[in-house]
């Protein structure tokens, strides 16, 4: 008889992989490997964060907006740990803590950052998982706002 237990630990296993996954290749500016990690289509919840509120979108546009503002000039840098997921079947739910920051040169402080908890959702496909549904609560950002929110020149 198959072991339940092992093959659980193996898929949340694999969940974590992708979240954590999305984060090492925004801060790689590899813009390919991100968007590989989500569904077509996905609810993008940053409304902590940027005031606007949740919104169904392409994903195409997540990461084309991620790229647009974490330009060569920009560095990133995120971080996610206490990983706490939810597995049913073909489903599953990630809460994770969250750490991020923003380095950019040219106006004051060169140094943004934000503190909070992500929650992913994500359901297997025949490629793997796919993240349909992310969500940024954020708890305290600090530094300078300008380097979150400048769109660096090319």
């Amino acid at each position: 008889m198959p072991d339940s237990h092992a093959s659980d630990s193996q898929t949340i296993a694999e969940i974590i992989r992708v979240v954590d996954a999305i984060d090492r290749a925004v801060d790689g500016k590899d813009w390919a490997v991100v968007r590989s990690h989500f569904a077509d289509r996905l609810t993008a919840d940053f409304s902590t964060l940027s005031g606007q509120p949740a919104a169904d979108i392409p994903s195409d546009a997540l990461v084309q907006a991620w790229a647009t503002n974490l330009t060569a000039a920009k560095t990133s840098f995120h971080m996610r740990t206490n990983h706490q997921v939810t597995l049913a079947g073909d489903v599953a739910e990630v809460e994770s803590a969250g750490y991020a920051w923003n380095r950019m040169e040219g106006n004051g402080d060169p140094l943004w950052e934000v503190w909070g908890t992500y929650r992913h959702h994500l359901f297997r496909t025949s490629d793997g998982w796919k993240v349909d549904a992310m969500t940024l609560i954020v708890a305290h950002q600090r530094g300078n706002s300008w380097v979150r929110d400048t769109v660096p020149a090319a």
